[in-house]
């Protein structure tokens, strides 16, 4: 803290404005100077008049920084990088199918299995980072290491955010507000900005687009799925992301996937849809409880996804000819088919 100007420190920690504001201190005029320049910049005069102790002004900013960044869980040592899966068990208490498994940021993990297998579990596991404490036996490692307490134990530290298919607001907020209270409580520097890029984002997602003086509770489901990925993307502090099968939300899932991974979140996405299994990297397939084996995606199996995703783009321009009450012919399908 010593070494950086105080507009380099209101840059980095833009909570620390309220500091200076609480204490009375005008740094205005000392944006290029350190804050002990600035704190010998006062005449003993003002010292005694102003009752200044310097050393505790100094110190005491220094704790207002770090309390808010463990409250805010932005501690530089702790940010994410990666995640590592130890393998444990299954349900028959047979070792799973892989030794261990490293996630890094911006990577997407599909999540693959029949209903009941699994998949919540190995959420749970990764969620409270487990350490071989767990009915699977799993062990969780953060940045390659024994993760911090703090993902276990502190409810401001959230490792792993989660999308659910369903998403039902009940606050009687618009869009606006909603975002408004989510940003204010992040004490983010420029809500409104922040607020522009969300809401931008959400309608580039959504297949409807709505604005900001929106109830949260008209929105349909589509989008509400996607105000959610958004505000999930750029404003949450959770280093993970899992969402819940995404191909039944009525939004843009691809455009959801480059969104969240390059906000440099981890995801982690369970799905029945090819298409999407695909787009990972890797899936992990969950069989009886356990991990039954990790897949990378293979060229073969990316060439194939190009031609799903032609496929895909027929029924989405079918589905849009629908909702706009055209009749559907062989001839408006091969026009879709060629653009």
């Amino acid at each position: 803290m010593n070494k950086l100007t105080i507009g380099q420190l209101e840059e980095k920690y833009p909570f620390i404005i309220s500091y200076f504001e609480e204490n009375k201190l005008d740094t205005s005029n000392y944006k290029d100077k350190t804050f002990r320049e600035y704190l010998d910049s006062f005449s003993q005069e003002d010292i005694e008049n102003w009752a200044i102790n310097k050393e505790k002004l100094e110190s005491d900013l220094e704790a207002f920084i770090e309390q808010m960044k463990e409250f805010l869980g932005i501690k530089e040592e702790t940010k994410v990088k990666s995640l590592t899966i130890l393998s444990g068990h299954n349900k028959s208490g047979d070792k799973e199918g892989f030794k261990e498994l490293t996630i890094n940021k911006s990577e997407i993990v599909s999540i693959v299995g029949p209903t009941g297998s699994g998949k919540s579990r190995l959420l749970a596991d990764i969620e409270w980072t487990a350490q071989r404490d767990t009915p699977t036996g799993r062990g969780i490692l953060i940045n390659g290491a024994m993760p911090d307490k703090k993902w276990r134990f502190s409810s401001n530290n959230k490792l792993v955010a989660q999308l659910s298919q369903n998403m039902n607001f009940v606050m009687d907020l618009t869009v606006k507000e909603f975002l408004e209270l989510h940003a204010q409580s992040r004490l983010v520097q420029d809500v409104e900005e922040t607020i522009k890029k969300i809401i931008s984002a959400a309608n580039n997602l959504a297949g409807e687009k709505f604005d900001l003086e929106t109830p949260v509770t008209s929105l349909s489901g589509g989008q509400s799925r996607a105000l959610m990925i958004a505000d999930t993307a750029i404003l949450s502090s959770s280093p993970i992301v899992l969402i819940d099968e995404i191909e039944n939300a009525g939004i843009d899932r691809k455009k959801a996937l480059e969104l969240l991974v390059s906000e440099d979140k981890i995801v982690l996405m369970a799905t029945h849809d090819p298409i999407l299994a695909l787009m990972a990297d890797r899936r992990i397939v969950i069989k009886n409880g356990g991990i039954d084996k990790i897949i990378e995606t293979s060229n073969e199996e990316k060439e194939l996804l190009l031609e799903l995703e032609k496929m895909d783009n027929i029924i989405q321009g079918m589905r849009n000819r629908l909702r706009i009450g055209e009749v559907l012919t062989m001839h408006n399908a091969q026009c879709t088919m060629h653009n």
